[in-house]
C-alpha cells in the first residue's frame, strides 16, 4: 500500500529530522525531493505545483527556521499539507434516518470493482444496524446480475433483480420492493463501461433523475493513477458525484489517485478497498492515510482492526489462560487466524510507527505462519489441548498430514512452549499486561 512513496518520504524525513538547525537551502532540497516523489507517484501536476509552492512558503517562515526542533516542524507542515490534499477530515455517508429509504447510486468503469464494492458497503451498513437492499441494474456486463446475487447471498443481504434489459424499470420497482419489505438502504449497481459511453451515461442519468439518490458514488481503481482522476472528473461533470470509493488500495504502490482526487474533483474519498474479502473495506481517514504515506504508521487503525477480531469476553478468557499457564495449541491457532483476519502482514506493518516504509513485501516471509497453521490443523483436539502427549509417532503423523517435516513440527512445539512461558511471565507483570490488553484488545 503506497509502498514507493512511503519509502521515499521516510528517507527524506530521516535526513532532515536529524539536523539541529536547517536553512532555506535544506528546505528547498527536501521539497525538491518531495516534488520528485510526488511525480513518481503519478500525482496530478497542478496538485504538485500547489503543494510545493505552499510548503516552501510556510516552511521558510520564522516559526520553522528558528524553532527548537526545525526538522520536526518541517515534517508537521508536510504532514498537514498531505492531509489537506487527501480531504482534511473523514466524510460520512449522508443517509436518512432508519424509518425512511436512503438510496445510494453506484457507478464506474468496468473492472473497477463496482459490484464487489456495492456488496462490501452493504455488509458494512448491515453491521451498523441498517437494512440494505442490493439492486442489480448492471444489465450489460455478462453475469453481472449473477455476481451480485452470489455476493448478496454470502453476506445475507437481499438482492432485487428482474429478467429484463430495462435498468430504469428495475431501479424504480426496487424502491417499491424495499418499502414493502422494510429495507431502508437501497444500493443500486449500475452498468459499467470500458470507457465513458454516451448511451450508458444517459441510462445512469435517467436512473438518477428518477431515484433522486442521497449518494452518487463513483468506484475507481486506485492503481490507474491519473486515469482514475480523469474518469472521476468526467463522471462528476455529467452526474455530480457526492463521493468516491477507491478500490485496490492495498496494491497501489504509488498513491497518485488518492493524492489528486479531492483537489481536482472537490469530491471526498469515502471508502477504500484493501483486499478481496468482504471485511477489506475501510472508511477513508485522511489524517491516518497521511501518516501511513509519510511512514509514521497508523496505530489507531491497527488497534481498531485488532479489536474487531476479539471481543471483551474472549480477551478476559485469554488473559486467565495466560496467567494460569493453560494456553494451548488451540489458543495459538486461534491467535494465528485472528491475525490473518486483520489483513496482510504488509498492511499491518504500514500501520506500525517506525516500520512503515521500511519493510517491503519482498522482505517478508509469511510462509512460517502458514506452516504453523497447517501443523496445528493436522493435530487432534486432544493433542491441541495437551501438547505433552505429542510423542515421536504422533509428530511423524502430524508432519505427513500437514505436508511438513518432523523438524518443523518439533520447531513449532518448541516455539509454542517458549511463547507459553513468556505469556505466563507477562501475565504476572500487571503494568505490561494492562498496556497490551488496552492497546490490542487481548490479541497478545
Amino acid at each position: 500500500m503506497l509502498e514507493k512513496i512511503t519509502h521515499t518520504f521516510s528517507d527524506i524525513f530521516k535526513k532532515i529530522s536529524g539536523k539541529a538547525s536547517i536553512s532555506e537551502k535544506n528546505i528547498e532540497e527536501a521539497v525538491e525531493e518531495i516534488k520528485m516523489a510526488l511525480l513518481e507517484a503519478d500525482v496530478n501536476l497542478r496538485v504538485i505545483r500547489r503543494f510545493v509552492n505552499s510548503t516552501i512558503e510556510e516552511a521558510k517562515g520564522e516559526t520553522v527556521l528558528r524553532s527548537v526542533n526545525p526538522g520536526q516542524q518541517f515534517i508537521k507542515i508536510v504532514h498537514d499539507k498531505i492531509v489537506s490534499l487527501l480531504g482534511d477530515t473523514k466524510q460520512d455517508l449522508q443517509l436518512k434516518g432508519p424509518d425512511t429509504e436512503s438510496i445510494i447510486l453506484f457507478l464506474g468503469l468496468q473492472g473497477s470493482g463496482k459490484t464487489t464494492s456495492a456488496a462490501k458497503l452493504a455488509a458494512r451498513l448491515k453491521s451498523e444496524g441498517r437494512k440494505p437492499l442490493l439492486v442489480a441494474c448492471d444489465l450489460v456486463r455478462p453475469a453481472a446480475v449473477e455476481q451480485l446475487s452470489i455476493l448478496a447471498e454470502k453476506i445475507s443481504v437481499p438482492v432485487y433483480k428482474e429478467d429484463t434489459k430495462d435498468a430504469l424499470k428495475v431501479a424504480k420497482n426496487a424502491i417499491g420492493f424495499a418499502k414493502k419489505n422494510g429495507l431502508n438502504t437501497i444500493i443500486v449497481d449500475t452498468a459499467g463501461r470500458m470507457q465513458v459511453d454516451e448511451d450508458m451515461m444517459a441510462e445512469i442519468k435517467s436512473i438518477k433523475k428518477a431515484l433522486k439518490p442521497d449518494e452518487t458514488i463513483l468506484v475507481a481503481d486506485a492503481m490507474t493513477g491519473q486515469t482514475a482522476v480523469d474518469v472521476a472528473k468526467t463522471f462528476d461533470e455529467a452526474l455530480e458525484l457526492s463521493g468516491i470509493i477507491l478500490t485496490k488500495f492495498d496494491s497501489d504502490a504509488r498513491g497518485g489517485a488518492a493524492l489528486s482526487l479531492k483537489s481536482i474533483t472537490g469530491k471526498p474519498i469515502l471508502f477504500i478497498g484493501t483486499g478481496e474479502k468482504t471485511e477489506d473495506f475501510e472508511p477513508f481517514h485522511p489524517e491516518r492515510i497521511a501518516s501511513r504515506i509519510l511512514g509514521m504508521g497508523d496505530i489507531v487503525s491497527l488497534v481498531e482492526k485488532a479489536q474487531e477480531t476479539i471481543d471483551e469476553e474472549e480477551a478476559l478468557a485469554l488473559q486467565k489462560k495466560m496467567a494460569s499457564n493453560e494456553f494451548t495449541l488451540q489458543d495459538m491457532l486461534d491467535q494465528l487466524q485472528r491475525v490473518k483476519k486483520m489483513g496482510s502482514m504488509q498492511s499491518l506493518l504500514q500501520m506500525m510507527p517506525g516500520l512503515a516504509g521500511q519493510i517491503s513485501e519482498d522482505d517478508l516471509d509469511t510462509s512460517g505462519m502458514k506452516y504453523q497453521e497447517a501443523i496445528i490443523l493436522s493435530m487432534t483436539n486432544q493433542e491441541r489441548s495437551n501438547h505433552l502427549i505429542i510423542g515421536p509417532s504422533r509428530r511423524r503423523r502430524i508432519a505427513k498430514g500437514s505436508g511438513t517435516s518432523v523438524a518443523e513440527v518439533n520447531r513449532l512445539i518448541k516455539q509454542f512452549e517458549k511463547t507459553r512461558l513468556t505469556m505466563k511471565k507477562m501475565s504476572k507483570n500487571k503494568g505490561m499486561q494492562a498496556k497490551m490488553m488496552n492497546q490490542f484488545g487481548g490479541m497478545f
